[in-house]
């Protein structure tokens, strides 16, 4: 989430094969479940898995969450206080999580019987918020602050990549995944473009369409595309690795769409509506975008994640939850 919408969250509490236009479709045998977090008020915001159960952020309390398929919630500190943990992500051995913290500029990681370990940024600007595993064995982080993309390696040493031609409120590196080209691929919410980054560290940038779109989340397809969402423009959008582009608007106006991950098997991409209190579907070979309403009203869903169950799980930052989405 964009330090811009949490602050304004705070003060209030598709593309399939390139359909050129996407419709209301109603939900049909879709039900969220919603487990509440143990601490109040905790802002839970981004979201992964391994093995059987789901990790969490908790950007208001400092925490890291870990909720199994059941429901049932467990917490865990971070060793410095007010860190603000913004993005999470799971090592591919399973072993750990890897997380930011956004307000002390520390990269953490969490092992799985809840061992916590911070590697400082040395950058009192780089304000890290998104992270994910790389194709060569390192973590990949943003520096919205810093205009910087990060380099973690897993004994934590610690490069920063700058990102050209972009100023301190004109870039802004959002969100990042690992893309299917073998480079990392991220957002700049501020810059309205998406950036690809190789593993030796060159950086180049693909404008969005869309004026002032704020892209913010972005995952691999199972198409060999990148899908990302606008904040502002209100679409979902599609880029090739070579940098070509083609969006779609949600069909709930001002909806604010957020995380995006893929479903299982790759049949479907799933995204958050924070605004629209929604769970957007988008399926491969299937025309329109599919809404689910969140039963918890206002709960701003923020990130989502294919989840222990195999069914898509998801954070509510203001309703304090984690949800699961079955059909």
């Amino acid at each position: 989430m964009s330090t811009h919408h949490r602050f304004a969250l705070h003060l209030v509490a598709v593309l399939s094969c390139c359909a050129a236009a996407a419709g209301v479709v109603p939900a049909q045998n879709s039900q969220i479940r919603e487990y509440p977090v143990t601490t109040a008020n905790s802002q839970p915001e981004d979201i992964t898995t391994i093995f059987g159960y789901a990790y969490f952020t908790e950007s208001a309390t400092a925490k890291i969450g870990k909720i199994y398929a059941t429901g049932s919630v467990q917490e865990f500190a971070t060793p410095t206080a007010n860190s603000r943990p913004a993005g999470i992500t799971a090592a591919p051995d399973n072993s750990s999580v890897w997380f930011t913290e956004a307000r002390v500029n520390k990269i953490g990681r969490m092992t799985v019987d809840g061992g916590m370990t911070e590697f400082p940024i040395n950058n009192i600007y780089a304000d890290p918020i998104g992270i994910t595993a790389g194709p060569d064995g390192n973590f990949w982080f943003t520096e919205f602050g810093g205009n910087n993309i990060g380099r973690i390696t897993p004994d934590g040493a610690i490069t920063e990549f700058p990102v050209p031609g972009v100023g301190p409120a004109t870039g802004n590196p959002e969100l990042i995944t690992a893309g299917p080209d073998g480079n990392l691929w991220f957002t700049l919410y501020n810059g309205n473009s998406i950036g690809r980054i190789t593993p030796s560290g060159t950086v180049t940038r693909f404008p969005v369409p869309t004026p002032d779109s704020h892209p913010q989340g972005i995952t691999a397809g199972s198409d060999g595309a990148l899908w990302f969402t606008e904040h502002t423009g209100n679409k979902i959008g599609r880029i090739t690795p070579a940098g070509a582009i083609v969006e779609v608007d949600v069909p709930t106006p001002n909806s604010v769409p957020d995380g995006i991950a893929l479903g299982l098997n790759g049949s479907a991409l799933w995204f958050c509506e924070v605004d629209g209190n929604k769970i957007g579907k988008i399926e491969f070979g299937v025309p329109g975008i599919v809404e689910t309403p969140v039963p918890t009203r206002n709960s701003s869903p923020v990130r989502i994640v294919l989840g222990p169950d195999a069914f898509p799980w998801f954070t509510q930052f203001n309703g304090n939850k984690i949800a699961s989405i079955t059909e």
